[in-house]
């Protein structure tokens, strides 16, 4: 057994293709799924969160309307998406109701995920989700999107869903061993790359080439999945999904398929983010108290603590977080807009709903979206 960083690993996003999932294009693999859920919920059982990105519904879709090949125009890829979702999350809710779990569907778009608003909903509710001890079933909204909206493939969406909900590690299941130094397929010398860092440009330069005619992703955009998940500090483990007992193995530190690691810790990541996003978008200065807890007890910034608000943000952007007479002290993503912040200043959290009818968050700055400059 080898030292692995995900051995440490407590909230991972599984990302499966097409291709896996109905058994090249024979119809979705219940032997499979099954296998995939049952080593899902072992790592559940270890106390590890996981989010599942599924593809498989446009290829399932195709299966059940008796097409051969997957077409082009996006109506029909709509459709087959909205044919096959059925019978793909029937699927997925089968195998882990007889691990004792739950599941949830989540069909998200480019647009969730480009909008601020959207984005902090979508991330709201899969934290939800996991908190609840259900397992998220993630896929693009394909029965909804245009052409020029789309996410374009699965490893991409990974990717988005490794950002947003902050994981520790990206696993790519597919119909590889790895990544390779040149195409397998093609070039019997060609080496599996055990092990490199996410982003290095010769990766992209070995990756190359399409996938199946089931999929819309290759290797290529596997590596560059891996090179944006890296910018959260996620590491992302590509590997074949047939391998035995592939994601226990992976969470108990052996060496499967390709590991691309993030040079920089999840953590320092989104700090060095925070902290070096140049214009913020207001101000909110505190009390004495507010900033001794912040500075000297690692704490969130509850609203309580707030004596003052400056400028014309919204909920999820970022905020200067001021000492009395003025000086930053931090800045972090505020969970509330200035309206609504300027309302529940000096305000316990318990008060929040009764002043705004809602709640977001209790604190107005969570401690992991702050940072101390």
């Amino acid at each position: 057994m080898t030292s692995s960083p995900l051995s440490d690993a407590r909230r991972v996003v599984v990302k499966i293709g097409s291709s896996l999932l109905t058994n090249a294009g024979l119809g979705l693999d219940r032997g499979a799924i099954a296998d995939w859920v049952r080593q899902i919920a072992a790592l559940r059982a270890r106390g590890i969160e996981v989010l599942v990105v599924s593809s498989g519904a446009i290829a399932e879709g195709m299966k059940r309307l008796g097409w051969t090949r997957r077409p082009h125009a996006v109506h029909e890829l709509q459709a087959a998406a909205a044919v096959g979702q059925m019978g793909l999350v029937q699927m997925w809710e089968s195998c882990f109701a007889e691990q004792g779990l739950h599941t949830a569907q989540v069909l998200l778009t480019h647009e969730d995920l480009g909008d601020r608003r959207r984005y902090l909903n979508a991330r709201t509710t899969l934290r939800s989700l996991v908190d609840l001890g259900v397992v998220p079933i993630i896929n693009e909204n394909d029965t909804v999107v245009v052409d020029e909206i789309r996410l374009g493939d699965n490893d991409t969406l990974g990717a988005l869903v490794t950002n947003l909900i902050e994981a520790d590690v990206l696993v790519i299941l597919t119909d590889q061993k790895g990544l390779f130094s040149a195409d397998p397929r093609k070039d019997p010398s060609a080496k599996l790359v055990e092990r490199a860092t996410a982003g290095d440009p010769a990766l992209e330069a070995m990756a190359g080439g399409a996938g199946t005619h089931l999929g819309s992703g290759g290797m290529l955009t596997k590596v560059l999945a891996a090179k944006r998940s890296a910018r959260s500090g996620a590491h992302t483990a590509i590997a074949w999904g047939r391998e035995p007992d592939v994601l226990s193995r992976l969470f108990s530190g052996q060496a499967v398929g390709s590991l691309l690691l993030a040079e920089t810790p999840r953590v320092a990541a989104r700090k060095q983010w925070l902290a070096d996003h140049l214009k913020p978008s207001g101000r909110i200065v505190l009390d004495a108290g507010a900033v001794k807890a912040l500075l000297a007890g690692g704490k969130s910034l509850l609203a309580i603590g707030a004596t003052g608000v400056e400028g014309a943000f919204e909920r999820g952007e970022v905020v200067s977080v001021c000492r009395p007479d003025g000086q930053e002290i931090a800045r972090g993503l505020v969970n509330y807009g200035a309206s609504e912040t300027a309302r529940i200043l000096r305000k316990p959290s318990s008060e929040i709903e009764a002043i705004l009818g809602y709640v977001a968050e209790p604190e107005l700055i969570h401690r992991d979206n702050l940072v101390i400059l």
